[in-house]
């Protein structure tokens, strides 16, 4: 919904709020997920929830809302809570603001005063995150401290321990330290955003006294953003690629026309640095994993050629795929999205021209098309817009261009082969399968939500139920590593099943999953070898398969068929079950991928 989407009119948001709603809740082509949410407020919360639930549904996250009582963050926390216990959230917020630091420096402290009442106000805190991280093993989202709306000292407030400035600052500072030991445990940097809105405007003193917000009302759409973009990254909800017109978009003019000694980039004028700073932007996302492709009606040739100057931030080599053509953009992302098996959804397209980015927004449901004014004004658009919020960032993020790059060349040696299953013996594949084990446990998480298309029951979980789930002796649980000798695909395939059944001889499949960048290598065969032997050694007799049909899976549809199972039942949902009985006479089905057990 646009008027959801950044740069919102934040005062139309609040009045429309309850019509906004109903808009969301009624659109036919929304797939929403369930999450239960707490908000424990350090100030009043009712707006922010209200805000918070908009942007997540626009999202497509239907949240349910436990919330605190004003200023019982801590003891709602803290103590026990049967209220609490029994809504089991799925995630905590702790929505807290400057006015809950209570013990400011005095003038007249020495250091090791001063120290004791920042390690009070941060041991409180710590107490509170362990506290609901072991009773509610959820993710758990903090509020930073926005600055004072005064400076008692002006400049020196920021560098003199007595300040206020400085006081918060440093205890920020061991807020991040916690975040950075801690998984499962973002900060919300209120600091920033307070500052990008106006600190004199966030922090008015009149909505404090009056309603009891710490954030301005007008500002509170911008807080709610902020935290659903972070609610967003943990369930999986974020872009994965660019998708980028050329033209005027990441250089000044039209390279056919001006040729590309031409266009406007480099140094030489104020223009031309513009355009520079904003490739620099794009290329550097590349260091997060995400994916740079090209969509330009151009000729190949004079689109690459704007890339071969020698002041060109961006090179022909950082980009995935690369279409210039006279094709509508719509049908060129589509193609992109499909030759890198993503869906449409997962793209930003970034175009200059209102025309093209109405025609991609209308035919191509889901793509995120930010609307770009000025280059000068690309960054903060884009940037503000939340597309790629970091929560976890893992190896394979770190490398997934790399493996794109790593997918075309096996593309390129399928080409030469007559006989797929000769092509598949010639990658040298070598696989990995075994139970969960911590060190993938942010991995395994972040497929179960991420991965839309080979997903058979598309569950969602946190890394803490992972964490659950590998515990629990009445689970059997199965990750699956992928590398071959153009390079390492990492962690690709998941699958959980529940032990069951009046004599525990019965395997309910409750996840199965594979990441797409890995089809048809026989991955899944190897998965099911796998599984069949370790529900041998559990004494396993029968296997339970569950699909359930959404918009975007329809490629598993008859993935239990494939493996050997019989269908038993079929709603008029679509919803199947199957049923796969171990003995042995069953026979492996790949053969193509060593797998080291």
């Amino acid at each position: 919904m646009k008027e959801l989407e950044y740069p919102f009119d934040a005062e139309s948001v609040l009045k429309r709020k309850k019509t906004l709603k109903k808009q969301l809740l009624s659109d036919d082509s929304m797939s929403f997920i369930g999450k239960k949410i707490a908000i424990l407020g350090g100030e009043t919360t009712q707006n922010i929830k209200i805000m918070l639930e908009l942007f997540l549904l626009n999202y497509g996250i239907k949240p349910e809302f436990y919330e605190s009582e004003y200023n019982q963050f801590y003891e709602d926390g803290m103590f026990p809570n049967p209220e609490l216990e029994e809504f089991a959230p799925d995630l905590i917020y702790v929505c807290t603001c400057i006015r809950n630091i209570v013990d400011f420096p005095d003038i007249s402290d020495n250091r090791d005063v001063v120290e004791t009442k920042k390690k009070n106000v941060v041991n409180k805190f710590y107490g509170l995150w362990d506290a609901l991280a072991s009773k509610y093993h959820c993710p758990i989202i903090q509020n930073n401290f926005e600055y004072p709306f005064f400076r008692l000292m002006g400049n020196k407030d920021a560098s003199d321990y007595h300040g206020r400035v400085n006081f918060v600052t440093r205890i920020n500072c061991d807020f991040y330290e916690y975040a950075q030991n801690h998984e499962n445990f973002y900060i919300c940097d209120v600091n920033y955003i307070a500052a990008s809105y106006g600190l004199e405007k966030w922090s008015d003193p009149y909505y404090w006294h009056m309603y009891k917000y710490a954030v301005a009302v007008p500002a509170i759409p911008y807080l709610s953003f902020n935290v659903a973009n972070i609610i967003k990254s943990v369930y999986g909800k974020n872009k994965k690629a660019f998708n980028l017109d050329l033209d005027n978009t990441m250089w000044g003019g039209i390279v056919g026309d001006d040729g590309p000694e031409n266009i406007e980039i480099g140094q030489e004028t104020s223009l031309a640095q513009t355009y520079s700073e904003f490739q620099d932007y794009i290329k550097l996302h590349k260091q997060l994993g995400v994916l740079l492709t090209v969509n330009s009606k151009n000729d190949e040739a004079n689109a690459v050629a704007g890339f071969e100057r020698p002041d060109s931030v961006l090179r022909r080599d950082d980009f995935i795929s690369f279409k210039a053509n006279w094709n509508p953009k719509s049908l060129n992302l589509s193609e992109t999205a499909s030759e890198l098996t993503l869906l449409p959804e997962s793209f930003v397209f970034v175009d200059d021209n209102p025309a093209e980015r109405a025609i991609v927004e209308d035919q191509l449901k889901g793509v995120a098309v930010p609307q770009i004014e000025g280059v000068e004004h690309y960054i903060q658009t884009i940037d503000k817009s939340g597309f790629f919020e970091i929560t976890t960032l893992s190896g394979d993020d770190l490398k997934r261009n790399e493996m794109y790059q790593e997918n075309a060349k096996r593309q390129q040696l399928q080409a030469s082969f007559s006989n797929y299953e000769d092509y598949l013996k010639s990658l040298e594949m070598k696989g990995e399968i075994k139970s969960f084990v911590p060190m993938y446990m942010s991995r395994i998480a972040q497929l179960t939500n991420k991965s839309n298309q080979f997903n058979l029951t598309t569950k969602r979980y946190s890394q803490s139920e992972i964490e659950e789930v590998a515990e629990d002796p009445s689970r059997i649980t199965l990750y699956g590593k992928l590398g071959d000798k153009f390079g390492d695909n990492g962690v690709v395939s998941i699958v959980i099943g529940r032990i069951d059944g009046a004599n525990n001889d019965e395997l309910h499949m409750e996840l199965w999953l594979m990441s797409c960048r890995v089809l048809k290598r026989d991955m899944e065969f190897a998965m099911m070898d796998e599984l069949v032997e370790k529900a041998k050694s559990c004494g396993i007799r029968k296997i339970v398969g569950y699909y359930y049909p959404t918009a975007k899976n329809a490629m598993v549809k008859d993935f239990y068929d494939l493996q050997g199972f019989i269908k038993i039942s079929e709603e008029e949902d679509g919803n199947t079950v199957w049923e796969f009985y171990v003995d042995d006479s069953y026979e492996k089905k790949q053969h193509v991928i060593e797998v080291n057990r």
